[in-house]
């Protein structure tokens, strides 16, 4: 996969954001106890920033396989440590402190063998610390469907080949509360839920900038360059005639999204 393009995604930072906002809200942690925080999938650094914000004495570390994401990261936010590294394999470095927060805002969900990842990253906490994930769980959105059914028209599916591929099928909701409560001698508390977000957008092309910064992107960067127009166009104009105008003349975009927060025994 080609390397992401933090403005790119930066250009809906606000609705980026938000979700990893909402989320490190409903962390417990005592900010007075926290003292190493890490960022899986930290991106351009938005969400390692508000780390920051709320644990203002502990040492933050933000993660990414981008590394033009790490470079406007460390830019934006030089008081953090940032490494390229791998969510799949990731661990503490040999004799570093075990995190008291590991946060992963929009990461999970491009990482496969979840039922493996979520209880080994829960084990990697000190005791008393907190894993705290959000995930999109849009795959069933119009933006979504659309990009698979665009997918497999004639003229593109040789070249981006099965479309279903290109993402992690997240879990059911009580399939991540079973992976997180199965482990009760580690576990304190497991909280999850569900947002659905509505935001309003400017016009169907403005959908497609959304989603090019993120879902989108392996379905383009696998074609040739001749191609890659027309496959834009042909998803515009599905998602035009997806998402209405309305009163304002807004479109809506619903963005469900899944939120884990799991406490480990003192």
């Amino acid at each position: 996969m080609q390397d992401w393009n933090p403005a790119l995604y930066l250009r809906f930072a606000n609705e980026r954001t938000r979700p990893a906002a909402e989320l490190l809200a409903r962390v417990p942690s005592d900010p007075a106890h926290v003292r190493h925080v890490v960022d899986l999938g930290c991106g351009p650094g938005n969400s390692t920033e508000l780390l920051v914000q709320r644990f203002v004495d502990a040492q933050a570390l933000g993660i990414d396989n981008s590394d033009a994401m790490l470079a406007t990261a460390r830019t934006q936010l030089p008081q953090a440590q940032f490494a390229l590294g791998d969510i799949a394999t990731w661990a503490p470095e040999a004799g570093a402190p075990a995190p008291d927060l590991i946060y992963a805002n929009a990461s999970l969900q491009w990482v496969g063998l979840h039922e493996t990842l979520i209880p080994r990253l829960l084990s990697l906490l000190a005791p008393g610390g907190v894993l705290a994930i959000q995930m999109p769980d849009n795959r069933q959105e119009p933006t979504h469907r659309l990009m698979r059914e665009v997918a497999r028209l004639p003229e593109f599916a040789p070249y981006i080949g099965d479309a279903d591929k290109l993402r992690t099928d997240i879990l059911p909701i009580g399939a991540y509360y079973d992976l997180l409560a199965a482990h009760g001698a580690q576990t304190a508390s497991v909280d999850v839920w569900h947002t659905v977000y509505q935001h309003p957008m400017e016009s169907a092309a403005a959908i497609v900038q959304w989603v090019r910064g993120t879902g989108l992107k392996p379905f383009v960067e696998g074609l040739p360059q001749a191609l890659q127009a027309a496959f834009l166009t042909e998803y515009e104009r599905r998602v035009d005639a997806a998402y209405p105008v309305r009163a304002d003349g807004k479109r809506l975009l619903a963005f469900p999204r899944l939120f884990l927060v799991a406490q480990r025994q003192a």
